[in-house]
């Protein structure tokens, strides 16, 4: 099943991707998760990190993961089987640990290696014709691990588009370019709908000529595929974590929180203009 086919049953299935670590991929999918179903979407979030930090900052601890997405890509659960509710409604994941560093060993020179996530969200859409449309799973956003592993390639394989945070400090766009390459290539192999849905400024702090550069230089390289909206640097959003809490549950006031607001908009008004082509 092909990403454009998923579109058509009405799950978006993102990925948040950057090789660089360190640019605000989990945080961007715990708060934009959030922000989606503070707006009356329905998200599940799936953490592809074996360090589990978008499970932690969901609120899901260490010792309740007994079904996680290492279980997902080895077919030992499903993904409504896996899946936990958070603290916000409407709002669920599928968590992680560090059983994800062995899945390589794990799924050796299975040929079928690239497509288990797609295998699983597949299932996921039989398991969504089963429920109320108001019950139904809107978006899925993947948070994956810092490199272009494995599981990076089964979030994308699966995914209808990729979202790309980029963090407006030195060296933003290194690596960037490679990114791209990385998309172009899977999708001109193993799934040809896949596209960046945009990229999204992160960390930015409008006081330094540096944040202002890097931001002109990310939008001069990708054009309007950058967001409008920018993430600014703000210590609630770094803080809101610790708590195992979203950050518009831990200060909805503030202007991290008041920024995922704004992006979610934006990102529903693209899947709007996208759904209208």
């Amino acid at each position: 099943m092909t990403g454009a086919t998923m579109g058509a049953s009405g799950l978006r299935t993102l990925a948040i991707a950057n090789q660089k670590g360190g640019v605000g991929k989990t945080t961007t999918a715990i708060n934009l998760g959030t922000a989606l179903a503070s707006i009356d979407e329905r998200v599940l979030v799936l953490d592809l990190d074996a360090q589990g930090n978008a499970s932690t900052g969901l609120g899901i601890d260490r010792d309740v993961r007994s079904k996680t997405t290492f279980d997902v890509l080895t077919g030992a659960a499903t993904l409504i089987e896996s899946s936990q509710p958070t603290a916000v409604p409407g709002l669920y994941a599928v968590p992680a640990n560090a059983d994800l560093v062995g899945i390589d060993a794990t799924l050796g020179t299975d040929q079928n290696r690239a497509f288990r996530l797609r295998d699983a969200l597949s299932e996921l859409l039989v398991q969504q014709r089963t429920v109320p449309p108001e019950e139904a799973i809107n978006y899925v956003l993947i948070d994956c691990p810092p490199s272009l592993n494995i599981l990076t390639l089964n979030a994308m394989t699966a995914a209808n588009a990729v979202l790309v945070p980029v963090q407006c400090e030195f060296f933003a766009l290194e690596g960037i370019s490679q990114l791209k390459d990385t998309i172009d290539q899977i999708r001109a192999t193993l799934n040809p709908s896949l596209e960046i849905q945009g990229v999204v400024l992160t960390m930015h702090d409008a006081r330094t000529s540096l944040s202002r550069e890097v931001a002109e230089n990310v939008r001069a390289f990708f054009g309007t595929k950058v967001y409008e909206t920018i993430i600014p640097r703000n210590t609630r959003v770094a803080e809101a974590p610790s708590h195992g809490k979203p950050i518009l549950l831990y200060d909805y006031d503030c202007a991290g929180s008041q920024a995922y607001i704004k992006l979610a908009t934006e990102i529903i008004e693209r899947e709007r203009q996208y759904k209208a082509a």
